[in-house]
């Protein structure tokens, strides 16, 4: 009987994107969101503020829920590689606490240097292009 069920979900995921770490952290956030609401509602119980910024924060939670499922269940692998991809150089990024990223004025590739070096003269690797920035 399990094993039915299983195949019964393998047939309907089959061609869909399913989860990610983007998909992953859209659910962190809106269980640390949910947690945070609970814990506001209990503190400010029939409060102004808590009338107003309770729906706010249940819609930007029910917002998050419903943009990881409609990921997970996209067919459209593609795009949802690609907004995979951008957020894990954004987050490569945050976590990079000793290097600076800049953008070269010509072909606009990123550029990775050291942080904390003053001046520097900066060459890019794709088109040669110098260009001076401060770190």
């Amino acid at each position: 009987m399990f094993r039915r069920i299983g195949n019964t979900i393998r047939r309907f995921m089959y061609g869909r994107y399913g989860s990610d770490q983007l998909n992953t952290t859209l659910f962190v956030t809106a269980l640390v969101l949910s947690v945070t609401n609970s814990i506001l509602s209990v503190i400010f119980y029939r409060t102004v503020a808590m009338s107003i910024i309770a729906p706010i924060l249940s819609l930007l939670i029910y917002g998050l829920l419903f943009y990881q499922l409609f990921r997970t269940f996209s067919r459209n692998i593609y795009r949802r590689r690609r907004e995979n991809q951008r957020f894990l150089s954004f987050w490569r990024r945050l976590k990079d606490r000793n290097h600076r990223y800049f953008r070269c004025p010509q072909c606009r590739q990123t550029v990775r240097v050291p942080k904390n070096r003053g001046k520097i003269n900066i060459r890019c690797p794709k088109c040669g292009e110098k260009f001076i920035k401060k770190t």
